[in-house]
């Protein structure tokens, strides 16, 4: 199998850090991505640690592009910057996350005039701010948390299909039909995506935000689709439950989703908690 015979083929890395809130909260991070059966690689990440306002501030996102890279690369680049230096960042982080990412979306949209191919991304991303774990995500990539052995969901995906994002699609003046999958207008598999300019009026960048208490979380995986489309949430949680290191659990699960027939890229951070 390609994965066992050369390993070199997944860029991964993994670092620790310490966050301080109102208890100490220690923990460790690691990364995989791999292009797998697709051509090319629309897949980004980032992981990063920053000082906000005197709070120490982790960030962590998945970007999985489609009709190409760009989209995905420019969220690498920009969507945690303009968030850490957002104003009301640290005293309203959920405004805030909400107005960052259509904001994004909008300068890269003004970025994308000249461009004549349609490309778009999702984000799914996890941002600690001391004790807080707030979840905010676009399109089809996942955050699940693991508590005492059991997955919950961070995120739900956004499909075209989904009910309340097919409302919202129609009464948009859009609509949603079968073509080999739920689409948007015929063409695009999710409900909300960065760019996808051509689509914009239907196809949003708001994002749905969740916050949790990280005590009592092991740990969270966010992934693109390229996983979830061949493991359950509580499939990829008792694949890692009990391999401490992050960096190992995320090339885990890489391998374990490529095993399993993905024809996508795919892509993995695991942020595990160890609280004090």
């Amino acid at each position: 199998m390609i994965l066992s015979r050369d390993p070199a083929a997944i860029f991964s890395g993994g670092g620790i850090s310490f966050l301080t809130g109102d208890r100490n909260a220690r923990f460790s991070y690691g990364y995989s991505s791999f292009k797998g059966k697709r051509p090319s690689m629309e897949d980004f990440y980032e992981t990063r640690i920053s000082e906000v306002d005197g709070h120490m501030v982790a960030f962590f996102g998945v970007f999985d592009g489609h009709g190409g890279s760009r989209t995905a690369e420019y969220l690498k680049n920009n969507l945690f910057k303009n968030l850490s230096s957002h104003p009301d960042f640290i005293k309203d982080t959920k405004s805030a996350i909400a107005e960052v990412f259509r904001k994004t979306d909008a300068d890269y949209l003004n970025e994308e005039k000249g461009q004549a191919r349609d490309a778009g991304s999702t984000a799914s991303t996890a941002v600690l701010v001391g004790d807080r774990l707030l979840v905010a995500n676009v399109g089809d990539s996942r955050v699940v948390a693991c508590r005492a052995g059991s997955a919950i969901p961070l995120s739900t995906d956004h499909k075209p299909d989904r009910s309340d994002e097919r409302q919202r699609i129609e009464d948009a003046g859009g609509f949603v039909i079968w073509a080999g999958t739920w689409r948007v207008g015929g063409v695009l598999a999710v409900s909300r995506a960065f760019g996808d300019k051509l689509l914009k009026a239907y196809v949003v960048a708001d994002p749905e935000i969740q916050e949790e208490e990280i005590d009592g979380v092991d740990f969270i995986i966010i992934a693109s689709d390229g996983l979830w489309n061949v493991l359950s949430n509580k499939e990829a949680v008792a694949i890692v439950q009990d391999i401490m290191d992050a960096e190992a659990a995320s090339r885990k699960l890489i391998h374990e989703a490529y095993a399993r027939g993905s024809s996508d890229n795919i892509t993995c951070v695991v942020v595990r908690f160890k609280n004090s």
